[in-house]
């Protein structure tokens, strides 16, 4: 089975805060081109916090045109106060024409809610949103709500879901939930990159993180590689590595993230409505030098970076007298 890496996409912005249409395009464009198999939009990195309703979902809309059906494209629904408001705005953002709507396990319930209480209201979720595919993700936001191996079961069993975005972290917890996801169709994506090796090797469809919005060509590298046995030694180095780096790249995100994309050519703004620092001197330092880890597993493991420059590269439209 084809394994895929599933970009967390970020927002860029121009001087106004606004979104920048034009670079959100050119982002689609480096993914495409690192060998990504799909996006996450309107998601925690598109700081879906820090827009609007109508952004969400205008912001979704243009990526659904802009990738016209090259890989699936999912994004976050659960917005509301009530259900029937989660409900409500779910169907607006699949109509976006977005492959599936993602739920984030958080809002169906308060961290002191038991599971019964998270289930009933999946439940109700599923009965007023007939026929659109949906997926789940335990996002850390507003509160990360782990699901247990039975939950993810009695979710699974009621043939709802095609997407599960696992922020379990430990090993063992994403096996017994890779044991239950054995089913056809549904596509598993680990969020977090120090298990990328593991959870590849256990079963799981793909990676879907954050570390996608720096050097997304490395975490492609290791979906198309982790469970070849001729390359085990240059996986597990791989993973080291990852691993080294990845609470670097989590300071300040996704701050962090628009600069090393500027390292890389890329003129995206650090500007973020989600994070209104500046990058201290010191957290710049950090950033380049992983940037230079970058170049050197690059050439270790013979991964060609993407050509931000020509990505860049003003558009030739077509004549319309022609």
């Amino acid at each position: 089975m084809e394994k895929r890496f599933v970009p967390v996409m970020i927002t860029p912005f121009n001087l106004k805060a606004k979104i920048d249409f034009d670079m959100v395009e050119r982002l689609i464009d480096f993914y495409l081109a690192a060998g990504v198999r799909g996006f996450f939009a309107n998601c925690l990195s598109s700081e879906m916090y820090s827009i609007s309703e109508d952004e969400r979902l205008e912001l979704t809309a243009h990526i659904v045109r802009y990738v016209n059906g090259r890989v699936p494209v999912v994004a976050t629904g659960s917005f509301g106060l009530t259900i029937e408001d989660k409900a409500e705005f779910s169907k607006k953002i699949y109509d976006t024409g977005i492959d599936a709507v993602v739920l984030i396990t958080g809002h169906f319930a308060n961290v002191d809610d038991g599971d019964d209480v998270l289930l009933k209201r999946f439940d109700k979720m599923f009965s007023l949103t007939p026929n659109i595919p949906m997926g789940t993700y335990e996002c850390p936001a507003p509160y990360k709500r782990i699901l247990s191996a039975d939950v993810f079961k009695t979710l699974l069993s009621t043939g709802r879901l095609k997407y599960h975005k696992d922020t379990s972290i430990e090993p063992d917890k994403v096996k017994e939930k890779l044991q239950i996801a054995n089913v056809p169709g549904f596509d598993f994506f680990d969020a977090h990159t120090p298990n990328a090796m593991y959870s590849l090797q256990m079963g799981a469809r793909g990676m879907s993180s954050i570390s996608g919005n720096f050097y997304p060509e490395a975490l492609v590298w290791m979906c198309n590689n982790a469970n070849d046995p001729g390359k085990q030694e240059d996986v597990k180095w791989l993973q080291s590595e990852l691993t080294r780096v990845d609470p670097l790249i989590h300071q300040a995100y996704p701050m962090s993230a628009k600069y090393f994309l500027q390292l890389r050519g890329l003129p995206v703004r650090t500007i973020s409505r989600a994070y209104v620092q500046e990058l201290t001197p010191a957290q710049k330092d950090v950033l380049k030098g992983i940037y230079d880890s970058f170049t050197q597993w690059c050439s270790r493991l013979n991964i060609t970076p993407v050509d931000t420059r020509a990505i860049m590269e003003p558009k030739i439209l077509p004549d319309p007298a022609i």
